[in-house]
């Protein structure tokens, strides 16, 4: 999947939190682990463009859309909801507005 780091990035899976009405897009991007790691920094770029280009257009036959998409980078497979400090993972937020994901701040 091509980001605008240029790092490879490869679509994990999607999870979807009914109670809080939360879609979970998860990738696998192994660059941002090992012994160089890509910071936070260096990808947010990338997060906001697989929300827009990616998760936005994954919505659009959704009988509920999400009031906030979360879209999270793993340098390798992890468990949702489980505690791995080893492997690194990077998260951001979005509402879903005027078919652009909008930065939400925790």
């Amino acid at each position: 999947m091509a980001v605008p780091s240029g790092m490879p990035v490869t679509f994990y899976d999607a999870l979807w939190d009914a109670s809080a009405a939360i879609e979970r897009f998860r990738f696998l991007a192994p660059q941002i682990g090992g012994a160089t790691p890509r910071s936070f920094d260096e990808v947010a770029a990338d997060m906001q463009h697989l929300c827009d280009s990616f998760a936005l257009p994954q919505l659009g036959g959704a009988e509920v859309i999400p009031s906030l998409i979360v879209i999270s980078l793993m340098a390798e497979p992890v468990a949702h909801g489980e505690s791995t400090p080893e492997i690194r993972q990077y998260f951001e937020a979005y509402s879903p507005r005027n078919g652009v994901c909008v930065w939400e701040a925790f």
